[in-house]
Order: structure tokens, then C-alpha cells, then sequence
């Protein structure tokens, strides 16, 4: 009974005219978001961070969220009507949606694909919500080396990821974290490798950082494609399914939603992984998997519905850890901490208002995305025709200025720009962005958790290893990073 009057509370909150406002508000830029090629939800959080700075920190985080699971939902417009993923949790939607707009049933696929992703994220919301207080009442007696071994191993969970890329992964990492040290030491007081720099006495603001390295890498490396690719002439006012379409499609969307919930909450999987998961899933029990591939409504329902339970999935351990499960879910981590909030146990405990109002505009916003986006597809579609030059200068601009906002300091601007360059380059090299953008903002927890533990202990490691917890979860993140250069040692000697 104490959840549902927790949530009863939290709709309280979530249902104020302002709040409503910031949902509505997320939902919409969080499609176009979405539907810009290229941009994606990391990029989009980062670039209109500044919008929230003179926000409550419930209004701002429920809009940072809504941007979040907008922009997931976003990407399917620019899929099916133009074989292009928004962003990368889209890109096997193309594989059957663009099939189905090919054959004149564009509208049907995007009806699918909304009623997916609400189911999705509606499920993985109702899961949040029975799971989080006890997830929550466990974390309460975690100590400090319970939460460094779990801060460990979401890091290195993360760089495991990173597939063949695993050497550079690491080393995007440890750069992460390098950037984390300078600063105020939070133990001792004082300041470490400022350098006599004032502008470096606060550290080095994750904002402009990411700013940098998701919004002007991305846009100059953008500049470097050819022209847009067109968009396919489909009717897409032609949106309804037929009863056999939608029989079809049922078991496919609970599959995809328990696919997408379970990935949620392993720290690192990042957007692409769930949605291929579902989709291999839907394959191999289909009775007729010929028909993948050439406009199966199966193909659609399945990943959609994993992409909106993933994004909301991956939420429950941000809520009820402080460990994020993802790139974008670090940065929208960042924006707890920019108000003066730390995700995890005590935050139930000390701002039950605005865990429960922000959970509850999970809801709200997932309604919100199903109204409004089928009968927004032509505006998006308008979207996609605004010159890339005007776009990238709009873009360009915003980020200059949400630099100087942040701390009224040309510093930041010039921390920008460096990082704008660095995240281009990372791109030109195929070195992955997001652990360096983990470990920055996950480096001084990290860091501070360790040191505690160390106090507790006098110095001795061995506190590391003082229960079945920490011990399991450093173990695990031992196998995570050791597996895979054992299995690219083997398959080369192979």
C-alpha cells in the first residue's frame, strides 16, 4: 500500500500544470530529437542541458527524461519513411518498417511501432515502480565498498562493450577519469592539478565537456556526409491496423518488453543491443521467419517495444543504485547532480516527492508520446527538410551559449571548443565516446567511495573484499573485462 501511495503522491506532483508543461514540452523536442539523423538522445540531453538551469530540479529532470524516451521513439519516423535510424536503438526498425512503407503501409508500421513503445515503457514504468523500494532498501546497507565495486563494475561493464574497440574503450576511460581529478580535493580541501588556473578550481564542468564531445563533434563530423537521403513518398495517413495485424504483434511486444526491461538494468549494453536481441528473439519462434526482412509488422512491434522498455528499464538502477546503466542515463545522472541530487537509496528516503513525481510523469509522458505523435508525422517529416546549414548553426550557436550560461566564464566556452574538436576526432578514429564520458561523471563517485573505504580501514585493500557483495561484484568485474581479451587472445592463435 506505502507504493501506491507513494505514486498516488507522485502523480500529485507530476500533474501541476508546470510539470505537465515540462513533459509536453520534452516529448515534443525529444522527437525531433529523435527524428534528426545523427543527433540522437546523448546528444540532445547535452546540447539542452542549459534549458533546465533555471528549472526546479523535478521540472528538470522530468523534462531531461521525456527528452530521453522521446528522442527513443523519435528515431522510428525517420526509419520507416526514410531507411534511416534517428539513432542507433532504430536502425533495425528499418529492416521491416521501410519494407512496409515501400508496399504503402508506412502508417500502419508507425501506429505500431507507437502503441509498442507506449506498452513498453507504460510495463517498464509499473516495473520501476514495485522495484525500486526494495532495490533501494537493499542499497541502504551497502557501504562504501559496496558502492565502489558496483561503480567498478558498471565501468567496466561499459568498456566491455565496446566490442573489438576493447583496447580503446579503456583508454577512452582512463581519460575520462584523468579529466575527473582536477579540482578540490573533497577529503583534504584543497586543490590538485589546477595548475594556478582559477577555472579549474570547481574541476572541469561535465556540461561543456559533453556538450563538446556529443553536439559539435557530432555536427562536424556531419558536415562531412553527402546529401540527405530522400524521403520515401509513403501515406502515412494510413494508420490503421487490422485485427489480424494487431493478434500478430501482441506476443511480439510482451516478448520485447521483458527483453528490453531485463537489458535495462545491465550497466553498459547500451541502446542497440536489446533491440537486436528482440528482433533475433522474434525471429527464431516466428513459425514463418521468410517473412522477416520483407515487411513483417512482427519486426516493428517487437524492437519498438524493447526501445521504449529498455529506456525506461534503465532507470531502476539510476533510481535505486546511483549507478547508471547507460552513456545517456550518465549524463542525465550529471543533471541529478547539477541540483544538488544523488540517485540512489537515500534519495527515496530524503526527496520521496520527486522520485515519486518523476516516476510518475514516466506515464504521463509515454501517453503523451502516443497522442501526439501519429498526428505529428507530417511535422517531423517538415522537420527533416530544414537545411543542414541552418540546423547545424542553430545548433552550433546553442551550444556556445549554454557553455557561457553554465558558469558565465569564457573557460567553459574554450573547454567547448576542445572537446567539440576531440569528439570529432574520436569519431574520425572510431574511438568510442561514451566511456570517457562515464568515467567523468562517474569518476568522483568512484574515487569518493574508495577513499571512504580506505579511511574505514586505515589503508588495508582488504575492506574491498569484506563481504560476499563487494567480493561478488569485483569478481564480476574482473571476468567482464578479462573474457574478452582472453577470447580475442584465443581466436588469433586459433
Amino acid at each position: 500500500m506505502d507504493v501506491f501511495a507513494s505514486l498516488i503522491d507522485g502523480f500529485a506532483v507530476a500533474l501541476r500544470p508546470e510539470n505537465l508543461l515540462f513533459a509536453l514540452i520534452g516529448s515534443i523536442i525529444g522527437t525531433a530529437v529523435g527524428v534528426l539523423p545523427g543527433i540522437g538522445p546523448i546528444a540532445g540531453i547535452a546540447i539542452l542541458l542549459p534549458l533546465t538551469f533555471k528549472l526546479d530540479a523535478t521540472g528538470a529532470i522530468i523534462m531531461l527524461s521525456a527528452i530521453y524516451y522521446g528522442a527513443m521513439y523519435g528515431g522510428t519516423i525517420t526509419a520507416v519513411l526514410m531507411n534511416v535510424p534517428g539513432e542507433g536503438a532504430s536502425a533495425v526498425t528499418c529492416v521491416d518498417g521501410y519494407r512496409m512503407a515501400k508496399t504503402g503501409r508506412a502508417g500502419a508500421a508507425l501506429a505500431i511501432a507507437a502503441i509498442a513503445s507506449f506498452v513498453g515503457g507504460t510495463v517498464a514504468t509499473i516495473v520501476l515502480v514495485f522495484a525500486a523500494p526494495p532495490l533501494a532498501a537493499v542499497a541502504l546497507n551497502f557501504g562504501p565498498p559496496e558502492f565502489f565495486a558496483l561503480m567498478v563494475l558498471g565501468l567496466v561493464l561499459l568498456i566491455a562493450f565496446s566490442g573489438d574497440r576493447l583496447i580503446l574503450g579503456l583508454l577512452s576511460a582512463l581519460l575520462g577519469m584523468a579529466l575527473a581529478i582536477p579540482g578540490m580535493d573533497f577529503v583534504e580541501g584543497t586543490p590538485r592539478l589546477t595548475f594556478g588556473i582559477r577555472e579549474l578550481s570547481d574541476g572541469i564542468g561535465f556540461v561543456p565537456v559533453i556538450m563538446g564531445l556529443y553536439g559539435i563533434g557530432e555536427v562536424l563530423h556531419s558536415l562531412e556526409r553527402k546529401a540527405a537521403p530522400t524521403i520515401e513518398e509513403a501515406k502515412v495517413s494510413a494508420t490503421m491496423l487490422t485485427a489480424e495485424e494487431m493478434k500478430a504483434s501482441a506476443a511480439p511486444i510482451a516478448r520485447g518488453t521483458a527483453v528490453g526491461i531485463f537489458l535495462g538494468l545491465i550497466p553498459g549494453i547500451g541502446t542497440i543491443l536489446p533491440t537486436l536481441a528482440s528482433y533475433a528473439l522474434e525471429k527464431k519462434v516466428s513459425r514463418h521467419p521468410e517473412r522477416f526482412g520483407h515487411g513483417a509488422i512482427e519486426g516493428v512491434a517487437a524492437p519498438e517495444a524493447t526501445n521504449n522498455a529498455y529506456a525506461n528499464g534503465a532507470l531502476i538502477p539510476l533510481f535505486t543504485l546511483g549507478v547508471p546503466a547507460s552513456p545517456t542515463i550518465a549524463v542525465l545522472l550529471g543533471a541529478f547532480m547539477m541540483n544538488g541530487l544523488q540517485p540512489g537509496p537515500f534519495l527515496f528516503r530524503d526527496k520521496p516527492d520527486f522520485v515519486w513525481g518523476v516516476i510518475a510523469s514516466l506515464y504521463i509522458g509515454n501517453l503523451i508520446l502516443l497522442v501526439l505523435n501519429l498526428p505529428l508525422v507530417g511535422l517531423w517529416v517538415r522537420l527533416l527538410k530544414v537545411p543542414h546549414s541552418i540546423l547545424f548553426s542553430l545548433i552550433l550557436a546553442f551550444t556556445l551559449l549554454g557553455a557561457f550560461v553554465t558558469s558565465n566564464s569564457l573557460f567553459d566556452i574554450g573547454v567547448l571548443i576542445v572537446f567539440g574538436v576531440v569528439g570529432y576526432l574520436f569519431k574520425k578514429l572510431d574511438i568510442p565516446i561514451a566511456p570517457m564520458a562515464f568515467t567523468l561523471i562517474l569518476g568522483p563517485l568512484t574515487e569518493n567511495s574508495l577513499r571512504q573505504a580506505l579511511s574505514m580501514s586505515g589503508g588495508e585493500l582488504s575492506i574491498l573484499f569484506r563481504g560476499y557483495t563487494s567480493t561478488g561484484l569485483l569478481i564480476l568485474a574482473a571476468v567482464a573485462l578479462l573474457y574478452p581479451m582472453i577470447s580475442a587472445l584465443r581466436a588469433r592463435s586459433g
